[in-house]
């Protein structure tokens, strides 16, 4: 049965990676594509996802504008490691279509209304968009079939402070309003997307595939040198094809008070540390890293053909 998803993401190379396989997945049907400021600013990563569309000849699937700064700060630094464009800086050009909507909230809305329970949100980046969809309008909340996102540290450090992932500790307010929610949710932290690395072997195999593989192979070099985990491309391979995932039911929490553990994911999977409290999420912990990226082979063949 095909997934009808909304993709929330904030392009960013492994963002990039992530549509680019959904892209080329029949199990998936995209609604739309919802930018948001994260790893570099809104006008960046909302261009980026029409860039990414183009050069998959995508240019069907909607892209809009969300969110440019978190919910209680006037701003946040991005990250380094996907270069200044947030592409890998390999000489990319402009996107050729006209800048987005800044619509996004309202189309989550408008989606998940129109299709009550059938909609998934795959969420890339820092929840910001959909927290403030839920603070406009609450009642969606039953509505929306799952979240399946890209967050947080279960089991392991940070990677933006010792105690927090980028995308939680960028928003830590609205992924707790998000996870604190009720939607049923599915979590890949850095404790499965650590496992799944970008190697150059890996790399050589996408380019070997066409242009569009190997400009995504190129993206993926310069973006490893800094950070080799595949991160958001797990969201989608999951919605594809779950059997490459495992973890624990849990109950996660973000912290939002402290200043040492700002934007941490806690996480409480024993009958001790739940106390009483029903798990809110499914934790992954694990990945199988040999089908994750033969998929992604797989898949990235599909966009050639289907581009060609």
């Amino acid at each position: 049965m095909t997934e009808r998803i909304i993709i929330d993401c904030d392009p960013g190379v492994d963002d990039a990676a992530a549509l680019m396989l959904a892209f080329g997945s029949s199990e998936v049907e995209i609604l739309g594509i919802t930018a948001v400021a994260g790893n570099i600013p809104l006008e960046k990563t909302e261009a980026n996802a029409r860039l990414i569309c183009e050069l998959a000849n995508r240019t069907d699937i909607r892209v809009l504008q969300g969110c440019g700064r978190p919910l209680l700060y006037p701003d946040r630094a991005g990250v380094t490691v996907h270069g200044a464009d947030g592409l890998g800086d390999i000489g990319l050009p402009r996107p050729t279509s006209a800048p987005a909507e800044r619509t996004a909230v309202q189309f989550i809305i408008d989606q998940v209304r129109a299709a009550p329970g059938e909609v998934t949100l795959a969420v890339l980046g820092p929840m910001t968009n959909i927290a403030v969809a839920l603070s406009i309008d609450p009642g969606i909340a039953p509505m929306i079939k799952r979240i399946v996102f890209m967050g947080g540290a279960a089991f392991c450090p940070g990677n933006i402070k010792e105690r927090a992932e980028f995308n939680f500790y960028f928003d830590p307010h609205a992924a707790q309003a998000v996870v604190a929610s009720g939607i049923p949710m599915v979590m890949f932290g850095l404790d499965v997307t650590h496992k799944a690395i970008i190697t150059k072997e890996r790399t050589e195999r996408l380019k070997r595939l066409g242009k569009i593989s190997g400009t995504i192979a190129d993206m993926l070099t310069a973006y490893g040198a800094g950070d080799p985990c595949l991160h958001d491309p797990c969201v989608i391979a999951y919605l594809i094809e779950p059997e490459i995932f495992s973890g624990v039911e849990g109950f996660v929490e973000v912290d939002c008070n402290s200043p040492l553990a700002i934007g941490q994911s806690v996480v409480s999977v024993t009958p001790r540390e739940l106390a009483g409290r029903a798990p809110n999420c499914l934790v992954m912990t694990e990945v199988d890293h040999d089908r994750l990226f033969a998929l992604l082979e797989e898949r990235y063949a599909r966009v050639e053909a289907q581009a060609a």
